[in-house]
């Protein structure tokens, strides 16, 4: 992991559909800034944009209603990164049956997926007014030559 990376980034956005490609393009920014890019972060990066284009996508088509604005999150700390969304709306997403003769639904799979391959964890949590967050949190890769 690179020296010095470490922190809390949080911004809020409208759910609309354009935040989706704001928030991916800003935590691209975030974590490049920090100096998780190259080689040896490419996996991990291509995977954290695909998630928070994903969660970002499911406030926005399932919780705008109820929820007018989302949060986005990413915690930085020695060896992983977390990535949330959160919004006001009440109710758990569910991960859809993998019915590929349909045309969507399939992303919390594709987010679980993601995570369990790269050996992380996710999860929904509800907060304190009503609503919920949905996170996942990514082991960092080891820089080439690190030692265990």
């Amino acid at each position: 992991m690179p020296p010095g990376v470490e922190g809390v980034w949080r911004f809020a956005a409208p759910a609309v559909d354009v935040t989706v490609s704001h928030a991916r393009h800003a935590v691209r920014d975030l974590l490049v800034a920090q100096g998780i890019s190259g080689p040896g972060y490419q996996e991990l990066l291509d995977g954290v944009l695909l998630i928070v284009s994903e969660l970002v996508t499911n406030s926005v088509r399932h919780a705008a209603l109820l929820s007018p604005e989302l949060v986005v999150e990413v915690v930085m700390s020695s060896g992983w990164v977390r990535l949330s969304v959160e919004d006001s709306h009440p109710y758990r997403p569910k991960a859809l049956s993998e019915d590929f003769n349909r045309l969507g639904g399939r992303g919390l799979l594709l987010v679980k997926a993601i995570t369990a391959e790269s050996g992380g964890t996710c999860d929904v949590e509800r907060t304190t007014g009503g609503g919920k967050v949905v996170w996942v949190e990514l082991p960092l890769p080891r820089p080439r030559g690190a030692t265990p």
